[in-house]
């Protein structure tokens, strides 16, 4: 499936955006870690993490639209 040329420019935006939301939430989740917790600070550090793996598969997901396959 070829991408025209603004379905590409919008795919990058968006990955760029998803890439810094996921070093932001890497960054938050390892100073609520490195402190000591209530518990319901542990279900915000739970939150946080799946927010981060669904924009690591969104990630992965735009970066595999946007190179293409290489045959062998």
């Amino acid at each position: 499936m070829m991408l025209t040329e603004e379905e590409t420019s919008a795919a990058r935006a968006n990955l760029n955006e998803f890439q810094i939301e996921h070093r932001d939430l890497n960054l938050i989740i390892e100073h609520l870690a490195s402190t000591p917790l209530p518990e319901q600070d542990q279900l915000l550090i739970h939150r946080l993490k799946k927010r981060k793996l669904l924009l690591k598969d969104k990630i992965y997901q735009l970066e595999k639209m946007l190179v293409p396959d290489i045959p062998a």
